[in-house]
């Protein structure tokens, strides 16, 4: 099991296309969820934050192993997520994981994540 949290910077700008973009997988959480099997991915999660002019977007995740890697899907909601993600993502930024120092999954439901 992976579990991941990492930064990453907005491009300057791209707020608006921001907001836009989190609605979109909001709006379109049930094909969102169907690609999210493939994956192996159990939880995803999008923060965002503005700090000290900056915005950033955190993705938490908790994955298993052996899933697809978003860029090799061939659903359409993968592909316009990718589109925005190239958008909106500033490149020029290191992106910043955040190390996991205490996990808390109860046995019951680690069990069901395997």
């Amino acid at each position: 099991m992976n579990i991941e949290c990492t930064r990453f910077r907005v491009k300057q700008r791209k707020t608006e296309r921001v907001t836009e973009w989190l609605a979109f997988l909001n709006d379109h959480m049930e094909d969102v969820l169907v690609t999210l099997e493939g994956e192996k991915m159990f939880i995803e999660t999008i923060f965002r934050e503005f700090l000290e002019g900056e915005e950033y977007l955190y993705w938490y995740s908790v994955q298993g192993t052996g899933g697809t890697a978003v860029e090799e899907s061939n659903h359409w909601i993968d592909k316009k997520h990718l589109e925005y993600w190239d958008e909106c993502i500033d490149e020029t930024y290191r992106p910043v994981d955040l190390q996991a120092e205490v996990v808390m999954i109860p046995k019951k439901v680690k069990a069901a994540m395997v």
